[in-house]
């Protein structure tokens, strides 16, 4: 009878793991097509990948956008044939207890060097779909004051919008 609860017991571990395996790699699949879409300029493919109600929350303070307002925002870099061209050189997921969201960070090479992408997907209909992505620029810490002084004048700006 132990035999056969240790059996049980990793039979159901082993499934666990598999499909976590086969998630994480779906999810990986979906983040690097829609990172490629970018790069090629291909709009309706990279809004594809991302839930109706999506939030993309850009590297500047007042990027907060919704689905509507991202796609209005970005439309004018697909329609020129170029849009952006990150590509991830580190990535991790994680996914919950349940398998319907996962949530992960990356590393990414762009044009502004190295930056960091963190998101939230979810399982809608059988496929991840991307409900949350926060890109940030990286900044190396000995670097921190002199960055803070590029940016107070503009931010302490926006800090006293956003007091009142």
């Amino acid at each position: 009878m132990k035999n056969i609860t240790y059996l049980l017991l990793f039979l159901g571990f082993s499934t666990l793991h598999a499909q976590n395996t086969k998630d994480k790699e779906a999810i990986t699949t979906v983040l690097n097509a829609w990172h490629k879409a970018a790069a090629d300029a291909k709009m309706e493919d990279y809004f594809g990948y991302m839930a109706p109600d999506a939030i993309y929350i850009g590297t500047d303070a007042t990027e907060n956008w919704t689905f509507a307002e991202f796609r209005a925002f970005a439309k004018p870099y697909f329609d020129r044939g170029k849009a952006w061209n990150f590509t991830a050189l580190q990535r991790n997921i994680y996914l919950s207890k349940d398998q319907k969201m996962a949530w992960f960070d990356e590393l990414l090479d762009t044009q502004m060097k190295i930056c960091r992408g963190s998101g939230v997907l979810q399982k809608i209909n059988g496929q991840w779909k991307i409900v949350q992505y926060v890109l940030s620029m990286t900044v190396p810490n000995e670097n921190s004051d002199a960055v803070v002084k590029i940016k107070e004048g503009l931010e302490n700006k926006l800090i006293d919008q956003l007091r009142k």
